[in-house]
């Protein structure tokens, strides 16, 4: 960790050297440039267009056109600087509105930067998208983490019933989520037999966010009513080290962590597949059995059989 903080400390001075060094090689160009080029139009350029009047008009809508660029350009540049100023108080790194070839290279590019992740957090629907289908984006990160925290929501709670009435085909989605669910839980079994340290836990609310914390970067999504989660802009908050009440990290943090401490989503047992309740104190005070559907009850197999997809919501 260590490491990587002096590696992206000397990685930032090394870019500011170099911008500096850019700079100062342009200033030095058009300081050695200007006196050419002002004795080219007082010496040659001007005394042409002083007697061919076309030609004036040609220099004169050609400078409006330069002037109008220039100002254009100038605009440009400020709004840029204001939609900088305004990204870096939200600690904005990232945002993602459809998938393409060059989000999808952005997004490695950032991975990058989390794959070390020690701890992990995910607050998703069925975390079938998240981390436990083919090829996404998390399983490499939850591979070298030590502790996971996982929310998902409750397949057979009230929350899953209310989320698939605003979609298409509730009936179908229902069954979906629930094939979802098993696998992913299948998946965290697997991590945990691998030696990670896994903590499962249900809610019954309707989805609100969606939410992935890995080290110092929350991955934020926001499930619409009628929506499909993969259809949502994806945006990624970092944690400002120097200023850590500024921007939205913190809140999104914050919102799992109230979640995740909240008494009324009990904890998921990978052992004996039961959900345990427990007070405010933390004491266990019921434990009731998960509801599998009879289809899913059979045990799957170690390498995780993933189901035909149906629909993908997160």
């Amino acid at each position: 960790m260590h490491y990587n903080i002096h590696f992206r400390s000397l990685s930032s001075s090394f870019r500011h050297i170099v911008a500096h060094i850019v700079i100062t090689l342009l200033a030095i160009g058009m300081a050695f440039y200007l006196p050419v080029a002002a004795k080219y139009i007082l010496y040659y350029w001007w005394p042409k267009v002083e007697y061919d009047s076309h030609l004036l008009v040609i220099t004169e809508i050609g400078f409006a056109a330069v002037l109008v660029m220039l100002f254009n350009i100038s605009i440009i540049a400020l709004d840029g600087r204001r939609s900088l100023r305004m990204n870096k108080i939200a600690s904005l790194v990232y945002a993602r509105e459809k998938t393409g070839w060059l989000s999808r290279w952005g997004e490695r590019a950032l991975r990058k930067k989390f794959l070390c992740a020690r701890d992990v957090s995910i607050f998703s629907i069925t975390g079938y998208d998240t981390f436990s289908s083919e090829n996404c984006m998390l399983q490499q990160p939850l591979e070298h983490s030590y502790e996971i925290r996982v929310m998902l929501m409750n397949p057979n709670g009230e929350g899953a019933v209310k989320r698939v009435s605003s979609l298409n085909d509730p009936e179908l989605l229902l069954e979906t989520y629930r094939r979802e669910t098993e696998t992913s839980i299948a998946y965290l079994k697997k991590l945990s037999a691998a030696g990670k340290k896994i903590t499962l836990k249900l809610y019954d609310d309707p989805p609100f966010w969606k939410l992935v914390v890995t080290g110092e970067y929350v991955w934020v999504q926001y499930c619409h009513d009628g929506y499909e989660v993969k259809n949502q802009p994806e945006y990624v908050f970092a944690l400002q080290r120097d200023y850590p009440t500024r921007g939205f990290f913190a809140p999104f943090y914050m919102y799992f962590l109230d979640q995740w401490n909240d008494p009324r989503h009990p904890e998921y047992n990978l052992e004996t597949d039961e959900l345990v309740y427990r007070n405010a104190e933390g004491n266990e005070i019921k434990r009731v059995a998960f509801n599998r559907p009879k289809e899913l009850q059979a045990e799957l197999p170690s390498e995780i059989l993933i189901p035909a997809r149906l629909a993908r919501n997160g």
